[in-house]
């Protein structure tokens, strides 16, 4: 499936991979706050930084004057990661009210995301914490009077349950209550959990004995609830041509300037079914990630932006 993503969103986007003054990735040297969400074998990981102007008198009247970030993930994730750092600058915010902007807020100011990409907004709300509270450390504050949590010991010590995005239970307790989510599909959508082999589902211990737990219920996944990969939903299939033109839209648009930028290109040969066949060109035909760029960039986007069941051969 195609991802419905706003004018906003896919802006933000371009505006960021090709590097345009005002945008925010990158990484801050030897930042006054530091944190870290995801990981790159989950598909998904995000590194946030920031610089404070320092209030000699009280620490906690610092202000972050800069933020960036790096982002391992998809369109989404990075628009997120965008959307984080303009609403800390513009605020003119303070480490601690930083806290403050939610998951739904990056939502608003994106003009809204899919559903199944809600998990990249609640991605640089993690790494946000994750820096706030290396930043309360760095400057002798003890973070828990100030409401931040430290979850970091208890959650490596807990039970896994997720073993495909390795989520403890105690993490994904926290989650279901901190943003409300009442089914699997929400858990999957806001945080990935049970997105990959589905068997986390409802085996003992899983998503749905935490939901219970957490809400004092019982029962299983209720009837007719959509699956996490969207089953039962209704989806206008695209013709062949649709299909082809949707493919080198992408192409044009997303990642081949994405290539360029380095030197590099990729040119379409053939199209049949999903099977997308591509030539690497410039820089990318003699590169050693060349394999690597076709999967976590070429088809990895077309994956996200055309149709999941796309595959990138190499010719």
């Amino acid at each position: 499936m195609a991802w419905q993503y706003s004018e906003k969103t896919k802006q933000l986007f371009m505006d960021a991979v090709h590097g345009k003054p005002g945008t925010h990735m990158g990484e801050i040297e030897d930042p006054d706050g530091l944190g870290e969400h995801g990981s790159i074998a989950c598909g998904d990981a995000l590194r946030f930084s920031f610089r404070v102007e320092r209030d000699e008198s009280d620490p906690k009247k610092d202000v972050i004057t800069e933020a960036r970030y790096l982002t391992f993930g998809c369109t989404s994730a990075i628009a997120a990661s965008e959307a984080l750092c303009a609403l800390i600058e513009q605020g003119r915010h303070t480490p601690l009210d930083a806290l403050k902007i939610s998951n739904q807020d990056i939502v608003d100011y994106l003009d809204g995301l899919p559903e199944q990409k809600i998990h990249c907004s609640v991605m640089g709300a993690e790494a946000l914490e994750a820096a706030v509270l290396d930043w309360a450390q760095k400057r002798g504050l003890d973070p828990r009077e100030f409401g931040i949590e430290v979850h970091s010991e208890a959650e490596e010590e807990g039970r896994i349950v997720c073993t495909c995005f390795s989520l403890s239970a105690p993490y994904l307790k926290r989650k279901i209550h901190e943003l409300g989510l009442k089914t699997i599909p929400e858990i999957t959508n806001a945080i990935k959990a049970g997105g990959g082999c589905h068997t986390c589902h409802h085996a003992p211990g899983g998503l749905q004995d935490l939901l219970n737990e957490v809400w004092g219920t019982s029962g299983g996944q209720a009837a007719g609830e959509p699956s996490a990969t969207g089953e039962g939903e209704k989806a206008e299939p695209l013709s062949p041509y649709q299909f082809s033109k949707k493919v080198e839209s992408v192409m044009e648009e997303y990642i081949r300037p994405m290539l360029q930028r380095d030197g590099g290109d990729v040119e379409i040969v053939d199209i049949k079914d999903t099977l997308v066949y591509c030539s690497l060109k410039g820089a990318c035909v003699d590169c050693v990630g060349a394999t690597q760029t076709l999967k976590a960039l070429v088809e990895k986007t077309l994956k996200e932006m055309v149709d999941e069941r796309i595959t990138v051969i190499r010719l």
